[in-house]
């Protein structure tokens, strides 16, 4: 039984990347931000729920991805032609990254949801723009 339940998971592993990469491959800029945006907040649930669970590797695993996703999104802002709107949003993504760090090291679900609302406000409004 587990050994079936361990190939189901790893055959839903390699479809959501098939899936990944397809979605970025016809991607426009704009609908490339959106997709990360989709993988942050994933990213931020399910380490929220390792955090609940106390499944410390996964929670690792999910904070990584989440502060490399926050990092990308912070590294593609134009500062120069963005202005008071990329500062604000520079200072959006600071602010998450510390909330996630502190989730981290505290075990904390609710620090997790806290950045989980301040991101899915901005990208709720990205999507609007589409």
């Amino acid at each position: 039984m587990y050994m079936a339940q361990s190939r189901f998971g790893a055959a839903r592993v390699r479809y959501q990347d098939i899936d990944l990469t397809s979605r970025i491959e016809g991607a426009s800029p704009h609908g490339l931000v959106a997709i990360l945006f989709d993988e942050l907040l994933k990213a931020l649930d399910a380490m929220a729920a390792a955090a609940r669970r106390k499944d410390f590797s996964q929670r690792g695993a999910k904070q990584s991805r989440a502060l490399s996703i926050l990092h990308g999104l912070e590294g593609s802002l134009d500062h120069e032609n963005g202005g008071e709107i990329a500062q604000s949003l520079s200072a959006i993504y600071a602010e998450a990254r510390r909330l996630v760090m502190l989730a981290g090291r505290d075990n904390d679900a609710e620090q997790v949801l806290r950045a989980r609302e301040m991101l899915h406000q901005i990208a709720s409004a990205w999507e609007a723009l589409g």
